[in-house]
C-alpha cells in the first residue's frame, strides 16, 4: 500500500505542486511554523538562505521538503553518525520506500556504499546525509558531480565558526568542496548564532547575500535555574527520583563522571544509562534507541548526545557541569520541552569547575585562548547574573526581552527569588585600588586573604609595597570570604577587571576599571542567596536526624541481635539507623534505599523496623521529609563484576588489585563495599593461605562476641596475635555469611 509520500512522488507533479500541498501530503500537517514557508520558497526559487531557528522550531522540515518537491537529490551535511541516523528513519517513517533517504558515512561497509550510491543515481534517493569527512573524498565527490542534485543543506552550520560551540575545522571546507561538485542554492540553519558567529558562517561559505530568516530565540516554556554546586549527585539523584519516569537529560564534560553519575542513578531506582564518545558506535546507537523507546528515562552524557534527537517529551535538561559557552547550553537546554510543555533546566556552577577550564585553556595558541575565554566569561556572567537569566540568554543573541512582561518572564529561578542588591561604589572602589596596588599581579584568592587580613605563605611573602599592607583586614568589615569571591567575579563581569589566561587567574585593571577609579558612579551589587542552614542535630549523612527515633532502633537491634543470638553490628550498622532516622524508610523499596542495606538484609531483618518506623511516623504524626537518601555506587559499577569473576577464578588480591589498578588495601574497600551492598563473596581460599581452621574459628567467635564489630575491638581483643589483613579478611568473610 503506498503511503501519501510514494503517490505524491509517483503522480509526476513534483515541481509544480505547492508547498502546503506538500506539507499535508508528506507530513499531515495543514499548517507551517513561523517562517517555514518562506524558507521553503527561497530555496525552491533557487537562492541561498540562512537560517536561525531555536531547537524545536522546526528546522529540519525547511530542507527536508523542498528536497522532496524538487527533482534530483538534496545533500545534507550533519556533523554525526547518530543524528543522520536519527533523521533518516524519521523520513524513511513516511515513505514504504526505504531509498527515499540515505545517508552516506563511515558507519557503512563497501557493500552498503555501493548499494546507496545505485539508490541515488536512479533517482529513488531524496535526500541523501553526509559527514563533512565523507564529502571530502575524491570518489565520493566524483561520484556527486555524476548525478543530479538539487542543493546542499548545511545542518548545525554553527561547527564552521570559531566563535561557535562546535566548532569542525573540516566544516570551513565547504564552500571549496561544493564548488568542486558544482553550482547548486544552499542552505545553512543552526540553532544558536549570535550576529558575529552569523557573520562568519554566512562569509565562510560564500552566502552573504543570503535571505536570513531568524526566529526568536525565546523558549518561554523552559524554566531556568543555576544551583551551587554542592552536595550535587544527591541534588541529581533527588530531583530524578521526585520526576521518576518522565525523559532527562543530564551533560556532564568527562566520560568518567558520566558513568559516575549513570551508575549512581542506577542504583538508586532510576532507569538511567550513559552516553559518550568512548562507546562503540552500535552501543551508542542502542542507548539512543532506548532513550526514544522511553526503555530508559534519564541519559547521562557528554554535549556527543543529543543534537538532533527528535524526542518532544524530554522534561528536564540538567548540566552537571557547566558547558565552554552559552550558545552549547542554549542548545543543550533546548532539548527539552520541544513538545511545548514545560522544561525545567538545571545548571550545577562551581567557581573551581571554571578555574579548571580556565587552566585548560591556558596551554592553548593565543587565538584558541582568547576565544575560549570570552566565551568562558559569557557562562559565568549568565550563572551569576542576578537579573533575569532568560534577558541575559536573548541579549547575548542579540534579541531584546522586557524582563517584566516578556513570554516567560517568570520562568527562572531569579526571577522567583531576585537576591539582595546593595549599593557596591565603595566596596568596587575598594577593591580596585588593591588590584592597582599589587600592580595586576595577584589572583582573587591573594586579595581575598589581604582583604580579610588571612595569613597564607603567599601573603606572609608577599614582596609588594607598602601600599598592599595597608589593605589587610581593611575588608573585614565589608563582607565575608564567599561575599569578597564574589564580589571580585562581579566587579570582573562588570568589565572592571580582566583576568590575564597566560598568567593563570591573575587579575589587573582594564580601561574601564582606570575610568571608573578615576570618576567613581552608583553601582549595584549582589549578595549571594542563602543556602539552606540544617540547625537540628545531624546525622552521618549530613541531614536532619530523629533521635527518638534513632534511639527506639537501637533498642530494636538489640531486641533482634538477642533473639537470633548474632551482635548487633550483623543486623544493621549504626549509619544504617541513622538514616532510617532520617529518611523514615516505611516500604521495602525505601529501606532498600538505605546506605548499609543489600536485599538480603531486607528479607532478613526488615519487617521489625519498617513496622517500627511506620508506626512511629503515623503516632507522631510526621511529615516525612523529600530530602533523598542517595546510595553510593561503591561495589557496584562495572568493577564489582569484574572483581566477583576473578574471586570465583581464585586469583590472588595481588593479581587482582593490579587488574584493578589499585593496591590490596583499596581492594580489600572495594570488597567491603561488594559485602556491605548485599553480595556473598568467596574469600575462603585467599584466607586458607593465612589461617589455620582454629585461627578462624577464634577470630570468628571474637567477631560474635563483640558490640560493633570493629577492627579496632578485635585487634584489641587478640592482643595483636593476628595482623590487621588477616582479622579484615575473618570480618568480610563473617559479614558475607552472617549479615547476607
Amino acid at each position: 500500500m503506498e503511503t501519501p509520500v510514494d503517490s505524491f512522488l509517483h503522480a509526476g507533479s513534483l515541481v509544480g505542486s505547492s508547498l502546503k500541498e506538500g506539507l499535508a501530503r508528506f507530513f499531515g500537517f495543514n499548517q507551517f511554523k513561523g517562517e517555514q514557508e518562506e524558507v521553503m520558497a527561497s530555496l525552491m526559487e533557487g537562492r541561498n538562505a540562512f537560517v536561525i531557528m531555536p531547537t524545536g522550531g522546526g528546522k529540519s522540515l525547511c530542507y527536508q521538503l523542498p528536497a522532496l518537491l524538487q527533482e534530483g537529490t538534496a545533500i545534507v551535511v550533519s556533523p554525526l553518525i547518530a543524528l543522520m541516523k536519527n533523521q533518516v528513519d524519521a523520513i524513511r517513517g513516511h515513505s514504504d520506500d526505504p531509498d527515499i533517504a540515505h545517508f552516506l558515512n563511515s558507519s557503512l561497509t563497501k557493500n552498503e556504499m555501493l548499494r546507496v550510491k545505485e539508490a541515488v543515481a536512479t533517482g529513488k534517493t531524496k535526500l541523501l546525509y553526509v559527514a563533512p569527512e565523507s564529502l571530502n573524498k575524491k570518489e565520493n565527490a566524483d561520484f556527486l558531480r555524476s548525478v543530479r542534485l538539487s542543493f546542499f543543506a548545511i545542518d548545525e552550520a554553527h561547527c564552521i565558526s570559531e566563535w561557535g560551540h562546535d566548532f569542525r575545522p573540516e566544516y570551513r571546507r565547504l564552500r571549496e568542496i561544493i564548488d568542486g561538485i558544482g553550482k547548486f542554492p544552499i542552505i545553512a540553519l543552526t540553532a544558536t548564532a549570535t550576529p558575529k558567529v552569523q557573520n562568519d558562517i554566512q562569509k565562510n561559505l560564500g552566502i552573504l547575500e543570503a535571505d536570513v530568516y531568524k526566529a526568536s530565540f525565546n523558549r518561554p516554556n523552559l524554566f531556568y535555574e543555576v544551583r551551587p554546586k554542592e552536595n550535587a549527585i544527591r541534588q541529581v539523584v533527588q530531583y530524578t527520583q521526585e520526576h521518576k519516569g518522565r525523559s532527562g537529560i543530564i551533560y556532564c564534560l568527562s566520560r568518567k563522571k558520566v558513568e559516575e553519575i549513570a551508575e549512581t542513578l542506577k542504583v538508586n531506582g532510576i532507569k538511567a544509562a550513559p552516553y559518550h564518545a568512548g562507546m562503540d558506535a552500535a552501543h551508542r546507537s542502542r542507548m539512543q534507541d532506548e532513550f526514544l523507546m522511553q526503555d530508559v528515562d534519564v541519559i547521562v552524557a557528554t554535549i556527543a548526545f543529543g543534537m538532533g534527537i527528535d524526542k518532544p517529551d524530554v522534561r528536564f535538561v540538567i548540566h552537571y557541569d557547566m558547558p565552554k559557552s552559552l550558545e552549547a547550553y542554549y542548545q543543550e537546554t533546548g532539548r527539552a520541552g520541544r513538545d511545548g510543555g514545560e522544561g525545567h533546566c538545571i545548571a550545577f556552577y562551581g567557581i573551581q569547575d571554571m578555574e579548571k577550564m580556565e587552566k585548560f585553556l591556558s596551554g592553548k595558541p593565543i587565538a584558541e585562548r582568547e576565544i575560549g575565554m570570552q566565551l568562558l566569561q559569557e557562562v559565568s556572567g549568565y550563572a551569576e547574573t542576578p537579573t533575569s537569566r532568560r534577558q541575559y540568554i536573548l541579549h547575548y543573541f542579540g534579541e531584546e526581552f522586557d524582563p517584566n512582561s516578556g513570554p516567560g518572564w517568570d520562568m527562572d529561578d531569579n526571577a522567583r527569588n531576585p537576591p539582595e542588591s546593595y549599593a557596591g561604589q565603595e566596596t568596587a572602589v575598594h577593591l580596585l585600588k588593591l588590584v592597582k596596588a599589587t600592580g595586576g599581579k595577584r589572583r582573587g584568592g591573594f586579595l581575598c586573604d589581604i582583604l580579610l587580613n588571612r595569613e597564607t605563605q603567599e601573603t606572609s611573602t608577599y614582596g609588594g609595597t607598602e601600599q598592599v599592607a595597608e589593605f589587610k583586614g581593611t575588608g573585614e568589615g565589608m563582607a565575608d570570604a564567599d561575599e569578597w569571591a564574589g564580589i571580585i567575579r562581579q566587579v570582573t563581569l562588570a568589565g572592571f577587571l580582566q583576568k590575564k589566561t597566560e598568567e593563570f587567574g591573575v587579575l589587573s585593571l582594564t580601561e574601564k576599571g582606570e575610568e571608573y577609579l578615576a570618576n567613581p558612579t552608583a553601582l549595584t551589587l549582589y549578595r549571594p542567596k542563602p543556602m539552606r542552614v540544617t540547625t537540628t542535630t545531624e546525622s552521618a549523612t549530613g541531614a536532619a536526624l530523629d533521635q527518638p527515633l534513632f534511639d527506639l532502633l537501637k533498642a530494636l537491634r538489640k531486641d533482634e541481635a538477642d533473639r537470633l543470638e548474632l551482635p548487633p553490628f550483623v543486623v544493621f550498622s549504626d549509619v544504617s539507623l541513622e538514616e532510617m532516622a532520617t529518611h523514615y524508610p516505611c516500604n521495602d523499596d525505601e529501606l532498600l534505599m538505605i546506605n548499609g542495606v543489600g536485599s538480603s538484609k531486607v528479607r532478613k531483618f526488615g519487617v521489625p523496623f519498617i513496622k517500627l518506623i511506620k508506626g512511629y511516623v503515623e503516632d507522631e504524626e510526621i511529615d516525612r521529609p523529600s530530602d533523598t537518601v542517595v546510595r553510593s555506587v561503591a561495589g557496584r559499577n562495572a568493577s564489582k563484576v569484574t572483581i566477583i569473576q576473578k574471586l570465583d577464578r581464585r586469583m590472588s588480591l595481588e593479581d587482582i588489585a593490579a587488574a584493578q589498578k589499585s593496591t590490596v588495601d583499596e581492594l580489600l574497600g572495594m570488597i567491603e563495599g561488594i559485602v556491605a551492598s548485599g553480595t556473598k563473596v568467596g574469600l575462603d581460599y585467599i584466607i586458607e593461605e593465612y589461617l589455620d581452621e582454629e585461627s578462624i574459628e577464634e577470630l570468628w567467635e571474637c567477631f560474635m562476641e563483640t558490640e560493633n564489630g570493629t577492627m579496632e575491638e578485635v585487634l584489641e581483643e587478640m592482643d595483636d596475635a593476628y595482623s590487621e589483613e588477616e582479622i579484615r579478611l575473618v570480618r568480610i568473610k563473617f559479614m558475607s555469611e552472617v549479615a547476607n
